[in-house]
């Protein structure tokens, strides 16, 4: 069903300082920056071997992930798996009695399209679906 890791989804109230950290201490290339609206987002992925780390800062305290903070701190937020074939793989999950936060796929960061589970239909783990969009 699932392909391979796609990304870890970190979550941060200071992007810069995050991006510094992981740059400078993990030596890892930042590839990608982004406003995600939609998500309430500012994301970079940053490139470990063929996979990502996500860095989310949110755009303000009310959404998901500044909800997240507010509650958590810092640190995991999800794990997100690639698949070829979204609506597939969720008409599966939802086959299956899994409990889903997105229905429907949605956009994602570079144009992919996105859907999560609900944590406690995954161990307790926020997880994200993930087709990337055709080059």
């Amino acid at each position: 069903m699932f392909a391979r890791i796609d990304h870890v989804g970190v979550a941060v109230e200071d992007l810069d300082a995050a991006i510094a950290l992981y740059e400078k201490t993990y030596a890892m290339e930042l590839v990608h920056r982004e406003t995600v609206t939609e998500q309430g987002v500012e994301a970079v992925l940053l490139d470990v071997g063929e996979n990502h780390v996500e860095l989310l800062a949110p755009l303000g305290p009310d959404t998901p992930v500044g909800k997240f903070l507010a509650k958590k701190g810092p640190g995991l937020h999800h794990v997100a798996y690639q698949v070829t074939d979204i609506d597939a793989t969720l008409a599966t999950l939802k086959e299956q009695g899994l409990r889903l936060i997105d229905a429907t796929p949605r956009i994602g960061i570079r144009n992919s399209r996105v859907a999560f589970l609900h944590p406690a239909a995954s161990g307790g783990v926020l997880t994200e679906i993930v087709e990337p969009a055709a080059h």
